[in-house]
């Protein structure tokens, strides 16, 4: 889950501004909630519509245990790349610009939602002890996989 506590902009950048009950991951399987030990908010600079904090770290907690995330790594999952383009693009006139990005990193966004996908079929199939769609969606995971 990804929900802005609130979004403040200026003429350079958006900041997403997050807060604890508003930011939460599933690391291992295991429900992580956000709280704001280091960095507080994601940056988007507005001209070049790409995250400008990279580098920052983001602290989650689930009990006692804690693990640190950099923006960069949570840029590499699709969900979360889905939910931010979800808040900024209200404060773009004509939206996010994907041509920004290069048909590589498309591709392999598209690749690895294709997967998360699959993967959710085939865990309904177990779920539902269908044995032929099982066969069938593992055989296409396998040729996805190669």
């Amino acid at each position: 889950m990804l929900k802005p506590y609130y979004v403040k902009e200026d003429k350079r950048f958006i900041r997403i501004v997050l807060a604890y009950q508003y930011f939460s991951l599933f690391i291992d399987d295991e429900l992580y909630q956000f709280i704001p030990m280091e960095a507080r908010e994601i940056i988007i600079d507005r001209n070049r519509k790409k995250v400008h904090n990279v580098f920052d770290i983001f602290v989650f907690q689930r009990g006692k245990n804690m693990v640190y995330v950099s923006v960069a790594d949570l840029l590499q999952l699709p969900e979360f790349l889905t939910h931010l383009h979800s808040i900024v693009s209200p404060y773009y006139e004509e939206g996010i610009d994907i041509s920004q990005q290069s048909s590589k990193e498309v591709k392999a966004i598209i690749r690895e939602l294709e997967k998360e996908n699959l993967r959710r079929l085939i865990d309904r199939a177990i779920d539902e002890d269908d044995q032929e769609a099982f066969q069938v969606l593992t055989e296409k995971w396998k040729a996805m996989n190669q």
